[in-house]
């Protein structure tokens, strides 16, 4: 045991056989002095990390005191042993003396030597990493297997706390243990570190050729007088002769800048140029010149569309709007320009998606349709994030850009069959688009820029109204388009379908032509429809035959009412209300579909078994009540209104609605069932030229109903000559054709026992009749 003075070291650990400097500080040169002044210049090295001295040092011997090259003072000390450190004891000057007990090294075991040469063979590939082949011979002629080890404190890659696990070790195999472990783990670490190196290398190597490359092609291109392919390279140049608005400019400019810092092999840089060339193809300032001639545009339309005048007058409205505003130099107020949002709702078949095609021609606008049937994502119409792989810009935007001008005629077709997906609801996404207030700040998903849709003429298409959501139908102004009369489907296959379907056929003119009776007759007997798609494919269909025909005999074929059983048989519709309501209990009511307005014939019956009331026909519920109104308004009045009561009473009551297979429902019914139930118990049959409409309430009111033009014109088409329909609905009337409203005697009733009173045949005339029906029958 030796007393010995205590030399702190804060960033290095001294092991034996190791040879340091140690700057000098107040504290360590006083140990130094200290060690100088016992005469052996002895001390004890002893690490101290985190203010805290360890419990091993090493007997040191001081070598030579100076000055460091940068002027500090310092000492080298050589390590000798290592030691164990004991109590304080007090000692000369201001170092601090402990006693110090040297620790015994065990002999070497046999494990150690296979570790000595596992770790030569390691640090070897370390040293030759670094090229330190001096460090490499030394170490090969190092036969102490402690030296060896101990020799391992002057590695750079060890960290201090790991020199001090070596220093606390006095047996080599641990030492040597520890060694072999932490070599294999820096030279894991150091292989993973070169290929991270060697890629950023490659990568740069790469880059830089690259850019190299391009300059040269750049300057090759300036010698040719070639300039680069599309434009493609000089984006900001196109952003900033391009017509944009300046908010559009700005961020167009950021994107260029943020392309020209971006690498070529990036791929937001393929994004960025998307982005760019999308924006830079709209057509941002682009407008076509308004047709200012109303009469002109009053031509287009009537010659495109036969009838339709509500649609024409509102078109006309609009662009005589645009003129005045035009010509007295009122631009856009608070924002908001003048366009129109109308939405065209009808059955299939009466020209709504046509009608989009001659506005725009009546106008002088380009023609965009957007088909919206089906669509179940709100990103198709907002388009979508650009953080998304494959992004598009929405539908509008789309439109906008094959228009190219910010003020055509955009169509948005079905929008009645918009679905909700797991995505969006679209129509939702529709509501800024279609709404005047908003719609000049449209902001798209993809474009992050506002778009000023004001100047667009929106026309929406739908088959059934009822199916547009409330709010987005709000912001739409409706123009109904109920179907055409006879007279009007004539002179469309006369003016348009017949000409069209000639052409297809190859044929002229001389070689066919087809009466217009006949066209009468098909549109009456063979295609009863709102529209006149069944028209043309029945006139298609006429035509081939003849050209068939003409193939055998050139002579010229006239297609009149005599022969056209030839070319598409016997007729489909007949009338034939007179003969469902022959007997007691059918009457004829009229419904409105989804393809236009239709003849609905209402039985009723009874029979003896459990009183009650039976509903066939799949009813909805609103229909369902209807018929328990109509039963419970015949029980409770039946005798004012001569109809025996104990009649309904102990009968089971069967009210059947063909066809069966077709669902509906509505309250418009309630009249009809009322008149079949009384026509029924009375024994009396409903007048044969009577249909009728209108909802019924307990007390016998007749209430109005919706679709009276639709349920007017399909009466016109069923041959019926009578209509009866709420008194509250009369004002309905003026929109009925002037030929219908002629052909038609339409008695307006506000109460039921009315309706009975005129719908049902006299008890004596009935008996008459039905004597000479039953005569005849026989």
């Amino acid at each position: 045991m030796a007393t010995l003075p205590v030399l702190p070291l804060t960033d290095a650990v001294l092991l034996p056989g190791m040879v340091i400097p140690v700057t000098l500080d107040p504290t360590t040169q006083a140990a130094v002095d200290a060690a100088r002044a016992s005469g052996d210049k002895t001390l004890l090295a002893v690490p101290r990390i985190d203010g805290e001295y360890g419990s091993v040092g090493v007997i040191a011997t001081i070598e030579k005191v100076g000055r460091l090259p940068d002027g500090e003072p310092a000492a080298v000390v050589r390590g000798l042993a290592r030691a164990r450190i004991g109590s304080g004891v007090p000692g000369p000057g201001a170092a601090l003396w402990v006693e110090a007990t040297e620790l015994d090294e065990p002999a070497p075991a046999g494990k150690a030597r296979e570790l000595a040469r596992e770790y030569r063979a390691l640090m070897t590939s370390v040293l030759q990493q670094r090229g330190a082949w001096q460090v490499i011979d030394a170490m090969e002629r190092m036969t102490d297997l402690s030296e060896l080890a101990d020799a391992a404190g002057y590695a750079p890659w060890l960290s201090l706390a790991q020199k001090t696990d070596l220093l606390a070790a006095p047996d080599v195999t641990a030492r040597l243990e520890l060694l072999v472990g932490w070599v294999r783990d820096h030279l894991a670490e150091q292989e993973v570190t070169e290929q991270i190196n060697s890629d950023v290398r490659e990568g740069l190597e790469k880059s830089q050729r690259e850019f190299l490359l391009r300059q040269q092609l750049a300057a090759i291109r300036k010698e040719l007088g070639e300039d680069e392919p599309d434009g493609s390279a000089d984006y900001r140049s196109r952003v900033e002769s391009a017509d944009l608005p300046e908010k559009v400019r700005e961020a167009a400019l950021r994107e260029v800048g943020k392309l020209e810092r971006a690498s070529d092999a990036s791929p937001e840089a393929g994004w960025i140029r998307t982005w760019l060339d999308t924006v830079l193809e709209m057509p941002w300032n682009t407008r076509t010149e308004d047709n200012t001639d109303l009469a002109a545009a009053r031509a287009v339309l009537d010659a495109d569309h036969a009838g339709l005048a509500d649609v024409k007058d509102r078109i006309l409205e609009y662009l005589a709007v645009r003129n005045r505003r035009a010509e007295r130099n009122l631009g856009v107020v608070g924002g908001r320009g003048s366009g129109a949002v109308l939405a065209l709702g009808g059955p299939p078949g009466v020209g709504k998606t046509s009608l989009g095609e001659s506005v725009a021609r009546a106008l002088g606008r380009t023609f965009v349709r957007v088909s919206l049937g089906g669509v179940r994502d709100e990103a198709e119409i907002r388009g979508h994030r650009r953080t998304y792989v494959g992004a598009l810009p929405g539908r509008i935007v789309r439109a906008l850009r094959e228009a190219g001008s910010m003020n055509p005629v955009v169509l948005l077709d079905e929008v009645d069959k918009l679905a909700v997906g797991y995505s969006g609801d679209p129509a939702a996404a529709l509501l800024e688009v279609l709404d005047p207030a908003q719609n000049h700040t449209f902001r798209d998903h993809y474009l992050e820029v506002d778009l000023d849709l004001s100047d667009v003429l929106f026309l929406a298409t739908a088959n059934v109204v009822e199916a547009i959501p409330g709010p987005l139908l709000d912001r739409m102004e409706l123009v109904t388009l109920d179907g055409y009369t006879e007279d009007e489907k004539v002179a469309i296959a006369r003016d348009h379908l017949l000409p069209r379907q000639r052409e297809r056929a190859g044929l002229t003119a001389d070689e066919v032509t087809v009466a217009d009776e006949a066209l009468a007759l098909i549109a009456g007997e063979y295609t009863r429809e709102a529209g006149v798609r069944q028209l043309e494919r029945a006139l298609a269909k006429i035509l081939r035959k003849v050209t068939v025909a003409l193939a055998a005999d050139p002579a010229p074929v006239r297609v009149d009412t005599g022969n056209l059983a030839r070319y598409l048989g016997r007729p489909k519709f007949t009338p034939e209300s007179a003969e469902r309501t022959a007997v007691p209990g059918v009457a004829t009511g009229l419904a409105v579909t989804g393809a236009g307005g239709d003849v609905l014939f209402i039985e009723a019956s009874s029979m003896e078994g459990e009183p009650g009331l039976t509903l066939t026909g799949q009813l909805g519920d609103v229909m369902k009540e209807s018929a328990q109104i109509a039963l419970s308004y015949l029980r409770a009045n039946g005798r004012r209104l001569g109809i025996d009561p104990n009649a309904l009473a102990g009968r089971r009551i069967h009210v059947h609605f063909p066809a069966g297979a077709v669902p509906k429902d509505g309250p418009s019914a309630g009249i009809t069932m009322v008149t079949a139930l009384a026509s029924l118990v009375t024994g009396r049959p409903v007048r044969p030229e009577f249909g009728m409409t209108g909802e019924v309430t307990l007390s016998g009111r007749v209430l109005p109903i919706g679709g009276v033009k639709q349920k007017l014109l399909a009466a016109h088409r069923a041959g019926l000559t009578e209509v009866i329909i709420p008194k509250r609905n009369e004002p309905d009337l003026d929109d009925l054709p002037a030929e219908v409203r002629a052909a038609l005697t339409v008695h307006t009733l506000a109460d039921v026992a009315d309706v009975l009173a005129l719908a049902l045949r006299p008890a004596d005339v009935d008996a008459e009749t039905l004597g000479g029906q039953s005569l005849t029958a026989a």
